[in-house]
């Protein structure tokens, strides 16, 4: 196939019903083609993801159990109503963990910088058809090498439900823009045999024992979810498997504040070991929680040397390549929602900015980020309207989906596929938009 062939092809692939809700994205005529030892980076991180993963939920619970500091248990519960709090707290979801871990990866100067963790991640079936679809392309006598291989997203998250027979996938409102591919991810997962996977609406009652249910709702949004307590329940009572869990220490950015907190170092150090500390501490940007607590006058905030939050108003621009966003349990916590770059804006939002993260604080608590900023990489697309090929230069996002299979110390993470979202050279924050180029990632 010729790029433009490629491009027509890959369009005429699309499924009936779309993918996305109102939303399209710019074609690419090929893969997104990383180096092997990026690629080879990358499919490694999933053990160093999920050994993350676990250290925070034990973290989390010794916190509670009066084993480690109980500010850490306290900043994670910020905002959460108590029934969350104790179903989080419950003894038999004690070891559960998010089946699917999605991190966004930015190219940057400096290698890779994981910008935050997603455990209830969208583009789950748009990664599984993209690399189906890109599979198939051929140029002289060669297929490109798909990350996670054509089949690898389906195989993926078919592997998270164990030996259950029917899964539910139940999808909010909130989250209806991700119906489309949810559907189509369903039918091609039918269409293998073996399990009955069904989308279904927060209004659905009809879980058997033995079902699993995969949770495609944030956990801010329960109240417009009319069967979670159902599932929450069922899924307490053992008679059908839930993942992600309803623990809301998963969905929180502030993890990454934790990480770089002097005084949980030996605990990450064990948990972790060396090697995975390095490896996370060199890849996750330096990220403080915004605490209004005062500090005493002779105290300042690490790497920031600001003795009050308040300071961070009167940075220069210049100063400000810092990141400000909502951490977690938010409208305003997912997609670009919530998000501030600091040197993209003016003193007044700016301090706009930092003021309602401090005044919300106790209700909605921020993080702030140090920005790294993403690498100008060359892609391409296809304008279907001149039948051009269309050359751009962009900064890209990566985002490695792993699934997790298995139980208890034996599980293990898989990398379904990767996709990468190419933004525009102007644009200062990647996320998904018309703009955008969206492809698989290949070798």
């Amino acid at each position: 196939m010729t790029p433009q062939e490629s491009a027509k092809f890959i369009r005429a692939a699309q499924p009936p019903g779309g993918l996305f809700a109102g939303m399209e994205w710019k074609v690419a005529p090929a893969p997104f083609a990383l180096g092997a030892p990026l690629a080879q980076e990358i499919e490694s991180l999933g053990r160093v993801l999920l050994q993350f993963y676990r250290a925070t939920n034990l973290l989390y619970r010794k916190s509670v159990e009066g084993k480690q500091p109980e500010w850490i248990a306290r900043w994670l519960d910020l905002g959460k109503p108590r029934e969350l709090v104790e179903r989080q707290r419950a003894a038999v979801f004690k070891n559960e963990i998010p089946r699917v871990i999605r991190p966004d990866v930015l190219l940057t100067e400096n290698g890779l910088a994981i910008t935050e963790l997603d455990s209830v991640p969208g583009g789950i079936g748009l990664t599984a058809w993209l690399n189906q679809t890109y599979a198939k392309l051929e140029t002289g006598n060669s297929k490109p090498e798909i990350l996670g291989g054509a089949e690898g997203m389906l195989r993926g998250f078919e592997s998270i439900f164990g030996g259950a027979k029917k899964i539910h996938i139940v999808v909010s409102e909130e989250a209806a823009t991700y119906k489309p591919e949810m559907a189509w991810l369903a039918e091609q997962l039918n269409q293998r045999g073996g399990a009955t996977f069904s989308l279904q609406p927060s209004t659905f009652n009809d879980f058997a024992d033995g079902d699993a249910v995969y949770r495609f709702f944030e956990l801010f949004d329960l109240p417009n979810v009319a069967n979670a307590k159902k599932i929450f329940d069922l899924a307490a009572e053992k008679k059908i498997r839930l993942t992600p869990p309803p623990k809301p220490v998963f969905e929180e950015k502030l993890l990454f504040a934790l990480l770089w907190n002097r005084n949980l170092q030996h605990f990450w150090r064990q948990e972790l070991g060396e090697g995975f500390l390095a490896r996370l501490k060199k890849i996750i940007p330096y990220t403080w929680l915004v605490d209004p607590t005062p500090l005493p006058p002779h105290a300042a905030i690490p790497e920031l040397n600001l003795t009050d939050w308040s300071q961070l108003k009167t940075l220069s621009q210049k100063e400000r390549d810092l990141i400000l966003k909502v951490s977690g349990f938010s409208e305003n916590a997912w997609g670009a929602r919530g998000v501030y770059l600091g040197s993209d804006l003016s003193s007044a939002d700016w301090s706009a900015a930092v003021t309602a993260a401090l005044r919300d604080f106790e209700k909605s608590p921020s993080v702030l980020q140090r920005f790294h900023k993403p690498s100008l990489v060359a892609t391409s697309w296809f304008d279907f309207s001149t039948n051009e090929i269309v050359p751009m230069q962009g900064r890209v996002r990566l985002c490695p989906y792993y699934f997790v299979s298995g139980e208890g110390d034996a599980a293990r993470p898989a990398l379904g596929g990767v996709l990468a979202t190419i933004v525009p050279a102007d644009k200062k924050i990647v996320h998904g938009m018309t703009d955008a180029v969206l492809a698989p990632c290949s070798i």
